[in-house]
């Protein structure tokens, strides 16, 4: 019997591998699903000005895209949120997250301000609240301010279509 012990905890060692390795990072599960948005005095990414950001969510479906102008994934996905935004079909707010306004700015001039209003949050603040921990992060936020979807990594028209537009029609109703 002595013998098998190291040969089972092998295949226990080989299962655990093999069902963590097959998971996807990016669909981890956000604690935050059902949660109230932050209710945090943010300042405004173009004037300095300080609001609720709770105040601007409320009562219109909004996505909340964390970006920066360092993250090269974001410049991938920019072409998306600029495509989603001309629809019209939800309120685009941005995070600028842990960025300068300086480079944020250039990275806006360059490719497009897909966004309604923008969040200037450089010492990660909002960020720390919501969890961020990777670029880009996307939110779906109901009319209530409740956050109902969460996106690590590239927003792309395969989940637009599959996940965040069926939820965000739902949500609309």
């Amino acid at each position: 019997m002595k013998k098998f012990i190291p040969l089972i905890l092998f295949v226990v060692l080989v299962g655990f591998l093999y069902v963590g390795l097959s998971l996807d990072p990016k669909k981890l599960p956000s604690p935050l699903i059902g949660k109230p948005f932050p209710s945090l005095e943010v300042r405004d990414f173009h004037t300095g000005e300080k609001f609720l950001i709770k105040e601007r969510l409320k009562g219109k479906v909004s996505v909340v895209n964390g970006w920066a102008s360092w993250c090269a994934t974001c410049r991938v996905e920019h072409k998306m949120l600029m495509n989603i935004s001309k629809k019209k079909v939800v309120q685009m707010v941005g995070v600028n997250y842990k960025d300068t306004k300086k480079e944020g700015s250039q990275f806006l001039e360059i490719l497009g301000n897909p966004f309604e209003f923008i969040i200037f949050d450089n010492l990660g603040e909002l960020g720390l609240e919501l969890g961020i921990y990777a670029m880009p992060e996307t939110f779906i936020v109901d009319k209530q301010g409740v956050i109902r979807f969460k996106r690590i990594g590239e927003v792309t028209q395969k989940i637009w279509d599959k996940e965040m537009l069926p939820l965000i029609k739902e949500l609309k109703i």
